[in-house]
């Protein structure tokens, strides 16, 4: 009679980096972990050559096809959700081999350097977009202040010369070594006719 020794703790199983074409066309490297423990020695050593290896082979497997259906936004964002599938999948194929697996978990996911690359300038591009339309925003508000206030000044001339006087104080304040006076565009046209 020959024995074989069983281990039944739960062991690690690192599955190898699987490159996966996913759905939208995009080559990723995903690692993922599977977590399993022997429940039945007798139908782990009976049924299966290796269990140990055996699992992770089919782990690999499973990670590669349940990935290829999955978008890559969908493996960015839903891994617990991918984790949960692989998991149902892998516990269902090893029962008959007295393995239960207890947890899969997706440890990495490396996109090729040029997606990251255009991930990072899509992400950048659109950043600027927005603050353009924020600027284009505040020009606009900007603008319709201003147009209120020069409607209520064109109503009163001691406004126009008021703000006139102020606007000197401020370039006067400023040690400029230059002052500008502005004049307005009727007393230019006064000499104009003339």
């Amino acid at each position: 009679m020959i024995f074989k020794k069983v281990d039944l703790r739960t062991v690690a199983n690192d599955v190898p980096p699987q490159e996966i074409l996913t759905k939208d066309s995009v080559t990723v490297a995903v690692d993922a972990v599977i977590y399993s423990s022997i429940y039945d020695p007798t139908m782990s050593v009976i049924n299966v050559e290796n269990a140990d290896a055996s699992t992770r082979l089919l782990a690999a497997t499973t990670l590669r096809n349940v990935l290829g259906t999955k978008n890559m936004s969908e493996i960015l964002s839903d891994r617990d959700s991918i984790a949960h599938q692989m998991k149902a999948l892998l516990d269902q194929a090893t029962d008959p081999w007295g393995i239960r697996v207890e947890r899969v978990e997706i440890k990495d996911v490396r996109l090729p350097m040029q997606l990251q690359r255009a991930m990072a300038a899509e992400a950048e591009a659109s950043r600027e977009a927005r603050a353009k339309v924020i600027a284009a925003e505040g020009e606009q508000h900007a603008s319709l202040a201003l147009k209120e206030a020069a409607d209520i000044m064109a109503s009163s001339p001691a406004a126009i010369q008021l703000r006139y006087l102020q606007t000197l104080s401020t370039i006067a304040s400023e040690k400029n070594s230059t002052i500008i006076f502005p004049l307005p565009i009727d007393m230019l046209a006064a000499f104009g006719k003339k």
